[in-house]
């Protein structure tokens, strides 16, 4: 579809419906990062840096504090049935598209303080990433804190993940493991010749289904944490008894875990299940909520309303790792990220704007 330059003086809903109206799905964000950068590099008071995908842009005031506003600019695959782009707003002031809520209406966000904000209380830097939606090698934010750290040295951090306009203090880490059984590969007329791996995997199951979720309240929020079976394969054919079966499992745990932790935690929650392979695909560590730190009171105390804690993953957990403490907060529903009706309220839109505002401009 045509894409025009992008216009920041748009009110923040109009932005956003531009936005998604150019497709960003992981890996296809170049058009998009070549609007972003081409807007801000337009804006006197900011120093625009570009690193692949990544737009990082800062204002150098010489404030005594310095504040991160960060975005990712990819969405998930775009549907086809019903196609949810481009973007529309109905009659009840809903804006519905393809990263409305995750996360384009906070990219908006930024955008528009980026444009209006040129003399703020604390210094900004503003950075706008590829690849979140991914596995974690291939995250901007990550390929830009080793790349380019100073880039994204501040005191305290905003992502602007959906949080339905509350700030929500760290957030989980994710560990995706394979448990694979093997067994003997026979014709299942004649089964007793084999041994069946999909069989093997009961004990797996049998676990799975009887972990009984852990609660633990760190810094005064009460997290959540997971244990699931997110994929099974195995079979080679209907007539074969399968030799393997992988059981693709994810843990969701809370901040007062390391990673360490965590890992240790599921192989001894498995060890007794007779799992022939124990492969780590995929792990990210979780971010402790950070609100005690006197810029994120600050905030808290600027927008309103009670923290809660982040039960999914985000990009606060890599702000954390270089001791930024960071927080959530932008006026997607986190209970609508990712679904193919996903929107938002487009007045709720230029309200987180105003509130972020009000925020970097208080004497």
């Amino acid at each position: 579809m045509p894409q025009t330059p992008l216009d920041l003086t748009l009110d923040a809903a109009e932005l956003t419906a531009r936005l998604v109206d150019f497709p960003s799905p992981s890996g296809s964000e170049k058009d998009l990062a070549d609007a972003i950068e081409t807007a801000l590099r337009g804006l006197a008071h900011l120093t625009v840096d570009r690193y692949g995908n990544n737009v990082v842009a800062r204002t150098n005031l010489g404030r005594a504090e310095r504040v991160v506003l960060a975005g990712h600019i990819d969405t998930v695959p775009i549907a086809d049935n019903p196609p949810n782009v481009p973007s529309r707003l109905d009659e009840d002031g809903v804006l519905w598209g393809c990263g409305t809520c995750d996360m384009k209406s906070g990219v908006a966000v930024q955008l528009r303080i980026a444009q209006t904000v040129t003399e703020p209380n604390r210094d900004l830097t503003f950075v706008f990433y590829d690849n979140e939606e991914v596995a974690a090698h291939l995250n901007g934010l990550g390929h830009v804190a080793e790349a380019h750290p100073d880039w994204l040295a501040g005191d305290f951090a905003i992502l602007l993940e959906p949080t339905d306009g509350q700030v929500e203090g760290g957030c989980q880490g994710t560990l995706r493991v394979l448990l694979r059984t093997k067994g003997v590969r026979a014709h299942s007329a004649r089964a007793w010749m084999g041994s069946n791996a999909i069989h093997a995997a009961t004990p797996i199951l049998q676990k799975l289904a009887a972990y009984e979720p852990r609660k633990p309240v760190v810094e005064g929020l009460q997290f959540h944490e997971g244990l699931n079976a997110v994929r099974i394969e195995g079979g080679v054919a209907t007539n074969v008894v399968p030799d393997e079966c992988t059981v693709t499992v994810n843990f969701r745990y809370a901040p007062d875990r390391s990673e360490e932790e965590a890992l240790a935690f599921v192989r001894d929650y498995f060890a007794d299940c007779g799992v022939d392979e124990f492969i780590v695909d995929d792990h990210t560590g979780a971010a402790r909520p950070g609100l005690t730190h006197p810029a994120a009171a600050a905030f808290m105390a600027a927008v309103g309303g009670e923290a809660r804690p982040k039960f999914g993953w985000t990009d606060v957990s890599r702000f954390s790792a270089l001791g930024v403490p960071a927080v959530n907060f932008s006026p997607g529903d986190p209970l609508l990220a990712h679904k193919i009706d996903e929107r938002v309220k487009a007045s709720l839109i230029p309200e987180a704007e105003e509130r972020l505002r009000a925020w970097l401009t208080s004497s």
